[in-house]
């Protein structure tokens, strides 16, 4: 099934409103819920829709190996209670090894990871979709009841 603005979900409904932001969209409309217009299969598409990176930091080997640690730590504490729960007597020892050799297999792993890289990606980052606008769609008889409701907030622009 797609997506797309013409495609077979868009097919029969209609833009009424376009906002800059998705929150603005998703006030609009709540405030179309709120009094009583039928939401069901109403959308909310974005328009213009690019990727955004945004880097939050430098990857540096003491950060890969923290990172690593930090996730090979859960990993650990994670095997450790899947054993403890099917040995005969579930010590905090299980959980605590497998905490600890969790730690260090990550941080190694971390290390290894980044340095294969080369130095080439040494930063973290995080990524998203973004749109340029956000149109509120509704099914096409509904119309003209969102504009009227729509037209109460001052946000109408079908």
């Amino acid at each position: 099934m797609s997506l797309a603005p013409h495609g077979p979900i868009t097919a029969n409904r209609v833009p009424v409103a376009s906002y800059p932001t998705y929150q603005e969209a998703e006030k609009a409309v709540d405030f179309l819920s709120d009094h009583g217009f039928h939401v069901q299969g109403t959308l909310i598409v974005g328009v213009g829709l690019r990727s955004v990176e945004q880097v939050v930091s430098r990857m540096t080997y003491l950060r890969a190996i923290g990172l690593g640690a930090a996730s090979g730590a859960w990993f650990g504490v994670l095997i450790g209670l899947f054993l403890g729960i099917f040995s005969p007597r579930m010590t905090l020892a299980v959980v605590l090894w497998g905490l600890i050799w969790g730690l260090i297999a990550g941080a190694i792993y971390g290390l290894i990871a980044h340095s294969v890289h080369g130095g080439r990606r040494d930063f973290v980052s995080e990524s998203g979709l973004v749109a340029d606008k956000y149109e509120v769609l509704v099914e096409s008889e509904l119309v003209p009841r969102a504009q009227e409701l729509l037209g109460q907030i001052g946000k109408s622009t079908g």
